[in-house]
């Protein structure tokens, strides 16, 4: 059940777009046991002023403004080891399919709980038992 947000620059391309999208996809079911199907993603791009980033990088890591931002919410419960894989298949995956360097994909997963979620019609669609 996650939403995944992608920020990345004005002048990236459609064919870009759908690819970071589907690997993102891929890997949430690949390596996170999301299910079949449990596709939502909201992309915006931006003008360069509006990807803020340090210019002189941040834990060793550098950017350029090919900067990528993904935020995933999604349910708690997954190990640092899922997490990890996930990752790593994220930017090794949007790497292979567009040359964007590893880098510059930057991912922040957020969690709540599986009551947190409406899929539409104002029910819960995960309300505890």
């Amino acid at each position: 059940m996650p939403l995944v947000r992608i920020d990345l620059a004005a002048d990236t391309t459609p064919e870009v777009v759908k690819a970071i999208g589907d690997v993102i996809y891929d890997a949430m079911t690949q390596t996170a046991n999301v299910p079949e199907d449990d596709k939502f993603q909201i992309v915006n791009r931006h003008a360069g002023d509006e990807l803020v980033y340090p210019a002189a990088g941040y834990l060793g890591v550098t950017y350029t403004s090919k900067i990528v931002f993904i935020q995933v919410t999604w349910s708690t419960g997954r190990t640092i080891e899922v997490k990890k894989a996930f990752y790593k298949a994220v930017a090794d995956g949007i790497h292979g399919k567009t040359g964007i360097r590893k880098e510059d994909v930057w991912i922040s997963l957020v969690e709540v709980n599986r009551e947190d979620w409406s899929f539409g019609g104002g029910e819960m669609q995960y309300a505890p038992k």
